[in-house]
């Protein structure tokens, strides 16, 4: 099995990179397949709306100038996705939103392409905002009818400078768990996943 981390913030090396490779280890572990790649910083722009990924029905979007396409055939592949990001303002960051609302879109209007995968939210705070940036992912898979498993609590570490999340001992303990529940979920379904009724 697959496991696709994309980190949304621009700043390797920092905290939401550090909470993302945490939640993979369990499933390197495990044996899973783990790739974790970098959004952030990265040339990404937002959906401009045009339908062309409903119209062409082709699994990609309009847009080729930007890394978008060859991060959205990583997602398909995948059986499990965890995207992490900052809190901007207790939102996500830029880079993750033009992800969520162009993977989300081309997903939808293709058939719901990412239903029954595994779909983890990961955030990095300072101190306010992390529901709204766990929600504003979440909401993305949801209505893709992925699967959104819970951990021992939601999945955000607390930290400002870089590798301050290394001191946040639930946290941490938290993504290990939420690795670990990815793994057995992913394990627990997929006999099911092609008998899954279509929309």
């Amino acid at each position: 099995m697959y496991a696709l981390a994309i980190n949304g913030s621009p700043r390797k090396g920092g905290n939401t990179e550090i909470l993302l490779q945490h939640a993979l280890k369990p499933l390197d572990d495990a044996g899973w397949e783990t790739e974790f790649i970098q959004v952030g910083g990265k040339n990404i722009r937002g959906c401009m709306a045009c339908g062309k990924c409903r119209e062409k029905q082709n699994q990609r979007c309009a847009i080729k100038n930007d890394i978008f396409n060859d991060i959205m055939a990583k997602m398909l592949k995948a059986d499990a996705l965890i995207l992490g990001s900052p809190t901007y303002f207790t939102d996500v960051s830029a880079e993750m939103k033009a992800l969520l609302d162009r993977s989300g879109f081309v997903a939808v209007t293709n058939g719901r392409l990412f239903k029954g995968k595994i779909g983890a939210a990961v955030v990095a705070v300072r101190r306010g905002g992390a529901t709204h940036v766990y929600d504003t992912i979440n909401h993305m898979y949801l209505m893709n009818q992925m699967i959104v498993p819970g951990s021992t609590y939601w999945n955000f570490g607390i930290g400002l400078d870089k590798g301050d999340v290394e001191s946040d001992e639930e946290g941490l303990n938290n993504m290990r768990n939420l690795g670990e529940t990815i793994d057995w979920l992913g394990k627990a379904i997929a006999p099911h996943m092609a008998s899954l009724p279509q929309p």
